[in-house]
């Protein structure tokens, strides 16, 4: 018998066995079990393989998969590709090949890595972003959501990555200014840009945060993203105009303390305010601006700067003029571009006031009458309000609310919301993407293409793919040059690609039918199986991804398609591997290739090192030694089945009476097991299962007549044990104890708390009928372990040395005599 597990003819056959019988063939339409929806967020095919980290993710989301399949449900684990976008245009710009071909080329690659892990994907529901058949369908969201407003275009300043050659969201922006993709320093453009009205549900993605099991940083973010501040939003007509400029504030009791205001360099109105004289200066100021990160402007140690337009606002309050400034503090894409200042009450107001040498009026103080008055910075808490006319001696909440209100009677003033977020900027300058159906005519402006014409191709032929600093397809004349949809005159396609991310906003619908013609989804089907009951994918999406994906859920539902509020009812994030103790990168030379590993030493066994190495949540350091200790007790567990396995198999499961502590074994390493897959804590799960096996090769070895039907049941039980975390060894091991079907058509088993409970009982040790020890131990203990602890004892040693034993007595759980 070859000791040795050999896995590459073992993995070879399962993965064919699994295929040809339809093992992991997934029905969506199967009434007779619960649904689970289990998802890890799908890959970028931007190179030809997977890297270590796809094999932590995937790897560790089949093993939950799969442990849920044994406890009996219909699992749907789905497998994809979000082929658009700047990942896979990049590799393919740097190979000189086109997108298209470089995509298919690694998609391919993939796959078949994807089906050496072993997962329960079925392949007849893999979806393509990138195929037409796809894409016709986030063609047809952009549509539904332009049918109601959602999605509109406007001049904006925008984010420009200058190496990528395309605008950037502000989630993919980094917060030292950086492009996320390629670390170039971001510049702001003007450009006439598609949005998406994310804000119309910013109250609701932050209200059903409470209901969805998430971990409380991803939350955090989001909510923080989001940014929701209750406040007043304040009219300051400008002097000699009709205009007015809306500020928002939190804190309407310093009303009466406003002298000055501050527009964003970018504010609408500053061009039309500026006076002639201030104007060189004030451009020359928006010029510099404009080169400036927004970490950078909003740095609060930064020296505060700005220029006087000329012009002046009256305060509503006092009716008194105020000049209007601007400086790159303030930022047009945040609440209204305008800020009222309160220099006494504001410490950034107080330093750009002492520097320009503007005035400060104090109109709140200490409600602790002993605390002095400050002349050196800002007073910025809440106090008593003074100097602020029939609201004078009111504290400041209600202040607050009474200033509001005050202004509402007026006409001035409202009570509102603000928030931090942003509409969803998603157009793109790129080739590799879904083209915008949209027409730009003439005679009748935007036009939408015709759901009907839909998918609007992507052209293979005749277009540079190369980033030109403006959108390649508008150079393209077959794809730009178009009869309008609804006049027939000549007209223009628009040029703009969507972001790759509008595409992976709703991918997770298409999966449950991937080849409907008719539809996007299957809207039975979808309000069935979702919301997903387990989403798994990196920290890094909080406040991109898994905020897109929650904003079109929230969207779809509101036009009546499904009718759940949260895409994601769980979500967990994966940790991150490092490689003596550093993080993984080309540059340092410590990327660990999943290839090689795999061929030396099996899918199953690299899986199961990985799932070893710590916990999921949090990751570990690769160790190339470490990956050798799981080969041997993968060996291990071979040699111990097939050691009996000609012995058991002809066997009929019977009872059987063993010694309490193995009983107690059975049990224990089955809850501890569960639980630990449940929880997502595969290490320690695996650490139970060597346990297990150390225990077995003990009592083999300890006991001359080995009870078989114990050891069938006991090695059948490790096997189902195993199969989530080593599928195809588990596979070949059922079959070789004699099992009918596959290994992941059975029931996980059961545990008994009852069995596990060790009862603690004391066993008196005596040497000629006299007390020389005792011993607490678990009820059950067997006469062998029982002599075991006996010789352990110096007392009973130095009663015995020199006499002949002539036998042991034991009465269970109470005496051990030694007759001498």
């Amino acid at each position: 018998m070859n000791d040795s597990y050999p896995f590459k003819r073992i993995e070879k056959k399962w993965r064919k066995n699994w295929e040809a019988q339809g093992t992991y063939r997934f029905d969506p339409n199967d009434k007779t079990k619960s649904k689970k929806y289990i998802l890890v967020m799908f890959s970028y095919p931007s190179e030809k393989k997977l890297h270590i980290g796809h094999w932590w993710n995937y790897g560790g989301v089949d093993t939950y998969s799969r442990f849920l399949r044994l406890r009996g449900y219909n699992v749907f684990e789905p497998m994809g590709f979000d082929a658009f976008g700047l990942p896979a245009e990049n590799y393919a710009i740097k190979h000189g090949i086109p997108p298209a071909k470089t995509t298919e080329n690694s998609i391919n690659s993939i796959r078949e890595q994807l089906k050496a892990i072993g997962a329960m994907y079925d392949w007849n529901y893999e979806i393509n972003t990138s195929r037409p058949e796809y894409y016709k369908w986030t063609q047809w969201l952009f549509l539904q959501l332009y049918k109601t407003g959602a999605a509109y275009q406007k001049q904006a300043p925008v984010n420009w990555c200058p190496d990528c050659q395309t605008v950037l969201a502000n989630e993919q922006v980094e917060s030292d200014g950086s492009c996320e993709r390629c670390g170039t320093s971001v510049i702001i453009r003007d450009l006439k840009q598609w949005f998406f009205r994310i804000t119309d549900f910013a109250d609701e993605l932050i209200t059903d945060l409470d209901n969805i099991d998430w971990p409380e940083a991803t939350k955090t973010r989001q909510k923080h993203w989001i940014g929701r501040s209750e406040g007043t939003e304040i009219d300051f007509r400008i002097d000699g105009s009709d205009k007015v400029i809306h500020c928002f504030t939190t804190r309407p009791d310093t009303l009466f303390g406003v002298t000055y205001i501050v527009l964003a360099p970018e504010h609408d109105l500053v061009n039309e305010i500026t006076v002639d004289s201030q104007s060189d200066e004030i451009n020359e100021y928006i010029a510099k601006a404009r080169i400036l990160k927004e970490y950078e402007r909003q740095a609060t140690d930064r020296e505060k700067t700005g220029v006087f337009t000329g012009s002046y606002a009256i305060n509503p309050a006092t009716n008194k003029k105020i000049p209007i400034w601007i400086a790159d503090y303030v930022l047009g894409g945040y609440g209204t571009g305008a800020v009222m200042a309160v220099p006494a009450h504001d410490q950034r107001d107080f330093e750009f006031t002492q520097k320009y040498n503007l005035p400060i009026k104090w109109v709140i103080r200490s409600a602790n009458e002993h605390d002095t008055q400050f002349v050196d910075h800002a007073f910025e808490d809440y106090g008593i309000m003074y100097n602020s006319g029939e609201f004078n001696d009111l504290r400041s909440d209600d202040g607050k609310k009474a200033v509001t209100k005050w202004l509402e009677n007026k006409k001035q003033g409202r009570a509102v919301v603000s928030f931090r977020l942003r509409d969803w900027l998603i157009s793109r300058q790129r080739y590799w993407g879904a083209p915008i159906p949209i027409v730009h005519c003439p005679n009748c402006g935007t036009v939408p293409v015709p759901e009907d014409e839909l998918p609007l191709l992507l052209p293979e032929k005749n277009v540079d793919f190369k980033p030109q600093g403006s959108s390649p397809l508008g150079s393209c004349r077959e794809f730009i040059d178009v009869k309008c949809p609804k006049c027939g005159i000549s007209a223009k396609r628009d040029p703009d690609t969507m972001d790759t991310f509008v595409c992976s906003s709703w991918y997770y619908y298409r999966y449950l039918t991937p080849n409907l013609n008719e539809y996007a989804f299957s809207e039975e089907l979808v309000n069935k199986w979702l919301p997903i009951d387990l989403y798994v994918g990196g920290p890094e999406h909080a406040t991109g991804h898994l905020i897109y994906a929650r904003y079109i859920n929230k969207y779809l539902k509101s036009i009546g398609l499904i009718n759940y509020n949260e895409p994601f009812s769980k979500l967990i994030h994966q940790g991150i591997i490092t490689h003596k103790g550093q993080r993984m990168s080309k540059s340092k030379g410590n990327v660990v290739n999943p290839d090689e590993f795999v061929n030396k030493y099996g899918s199953d066994c690299f899986r199961l090192y990985l799932q070893f190495m710590g916990d999921f949540r949090t990751g570990g350091d690769w160790s190339d030694e470490g990956i050798v200790g799981i080969r041997r007790f993968q060996n291990r567990i071979w040699r111990l089945v097939n050691n009996y396995v000609d012995k058991i198999v002809p066997l009929e499961s019977k009872s059987y009476d063993v010694e309490p502590q193995y009983k107690r074994l059975i049990h224990y390493t089955i809850r501890e097991v569960t639980q630990d897959i449940e929880n997502f804590t595969f290490n320690t799960a695996i650490s139970r299962l060597m346990e297990f096996v150390n225990e077995m090769y003990k009592y083999t070895a300890d006991n001359e007549n080995v009870n078989l039907s114990f050891m069938k049941e006991s090695l059948n039980i490790l096997i189902i044990l195993l199969g989530p975390l080593a599928p195809h060894m588990a596979e070949e091991l059922w079959q070789k104890l004699g099992n009918n079907g596959s290994l992941f058509d059975q029931q996980w088993p059961d545990y008994n708390e009852d069995a596990i409970e060790k009862k603690m009982v004391i066993v008196v040790i005596q040497v000629k009928g006299k007390l020389t020890e005792k011993f607490s131990v678990p009820k059950g203990t067997s006469k062998v372990e029982i002599h075991k602890l006996a010789m352990s004892s110096k007392k009973v040693i130095g009663k015995i040395t020199g006499r002949e034993v002539k036998k042991v007595i034991y009465i269970q759980d109470k005496i051990f005599n030694i007759v001498v």
